[in-house]
């Protein structure tokens, strides 16, 4: 029976879990196995398929059992996503479980071989409120069939992927997650700015996503007050630390890195940019602050995993308006497009230090509204 499902709730702070009983290291054995035989503790899940023991459990076999190859079945999307589900992607809104299931079909056939990943969990919540997920996966697979960006190339991906879900009773019905369309274009050997060229003038469903949408995807699960500020707490509180962080790093002076990051900091994020330490960190952000000098950073949600003595796992979801302003050697010249930014950033956090970081945002839709603005001036 179809269920309809409301605005998904803010989480409060007792939805964070305090270990790593249910995560997905344990899950994997420090990914000594993909899919165990064993599926972990069993946790409160009304409503979910009985077969599920707990919600990492259900993250990572319903993406398995979906989209590999072995025993594939694109269309389980009906049991585990609402009729009415609202998937935020870097296009725009896609509603509903039809919408996913067309566009998982067009994925596979052009990507045969397909495997998505699970490098990271993140998970809060339960089975009131809704359990919140922030899925890091790995999409690895090789273009040996058409797709909307044209004919097979031949050449493999390896992409990561960073999916934020609300569920509740087998349901997802709240949705944002950032493909890395970007890296994967780049890697089939497909010019950026020409396929954004090519789909400003033949734009794919959702975009550009209307002032309506832009609102809705920045307020989708946003407390009315920072945990931080509603729930006070003594001692490291991982939201002030991810809000107070993202705040120095997009709208200050970057001081804060030095002091919160490790040096020697791994990083992961969109575009295939890869790169260790500080130094570098703070280059890439201020390439970014240079094509868009007035960029202004919030953040709309923040949960985690974790306690003191073993460490943090941090999902931030953050959004940015801007205007396209200044000279670069990724944006080009400036058009004075203003513009629309959204990322999700998963952090590993130990002793008050960012130890390692992935962070995705919609670069490929970024440069669109960039060659929009240049297609109108033309």
């Amino acid at each position: 029976m179809s269920r309809s499902y409301g605005p998904a709730r803010p989480l409060a702070r007792r939805h964070m879990p305090d270990g790593y009983d249910i995560s997905l290291q344990t899950y994997t054995r420090n990914r000594t196995v993909r899919i165990p035989e064993e599926f972990g503790p069993a946790q409160s899940f009304r409503g979910f398929d009985p077969d599920y023991r707990n919600i990492v459990d259900y993250i990572v076999r319903i993406t398995h059992r979906i989209w590999e190859t072995d025993g594939r079945q694109v269309d389980y999307i009906t049991d585990c996503y609402a009729p009415t589900s609202l998937v935020y992607d870097d296009y725009g809104l896609q509603t509903g479980n039809k919408k996913i299931i067309a566009d998982t079909h067009h994925t596979t056939g052009a990507f045969p071989d397909i495997i998505l990943d699970a490098e990271e969990v993140i998970w809060a919540g339960d089975d009131d409120i809704g359990f919140h997920t922030s899925h890091l996966t790995r999409i690895l697979g090789t273009n040996t069939g058409p797709s909307r960006y044209g004919s097979a190339t031949g050449h493999g991906v390896d992409v990561p992927v960073i999916a934020n879900c609300v569920a509740l009773e087998n349901d997802i019905f709240l949705e944002h997650v950032l493909y890395n369309t970007s890296a994967m274009l780049q890697q089939l050997g497909i010019d950026l700015w020409a396929e954004a060229d090519r789909l400003v003038a033949d734009p794919p469903a959702g975009w550009p996503r209307s002032q309506e949408t832009w609102d809705q995807l920045r307020q989708a699960v946003a407390p009315e007050r920072p945990l931080s500020e509603a729930e006070p707490v003594d001692g490291f509180d991982p939201d002030i630390f991810a809000r107070s962080l993202h705040d120095n790093i997009w709208n200050g002076d970057l001081s804060a890195v030095d002091a919160a990051y490790a040096a020697d900091l791994p990083f992961e994020g969109t575009t295939e940019r890869k790169f260790k330490g500080r130094a570098a960190y703070k280059n890439y952000i201020r390439g970014l602050r240079a094509a868009f000098p007035d960029l202004t950073l919030q953040v709309d949600e923040v949960y985690w995993m974790g306690n003191e003595p073993d460490g943090w796992r941090i999902s931030t979801r953050w959004s940015a308006e801007a205007s396209h302003a200044g000279e670069s050697e990724i944006y080009k010249a400036p058009t004075g497009a203003k513009c629309q930014i959204w990322g999700i950033t998963q952090w590993r956090v130990k002793a008050g230090k960012v130890e390692q970081e992935w962070q995705l945002f919609n670069e490929f839709d970024l440069m669109m509204q960039v060659a929009k603005a240049r297609y109108k001036r033309s």
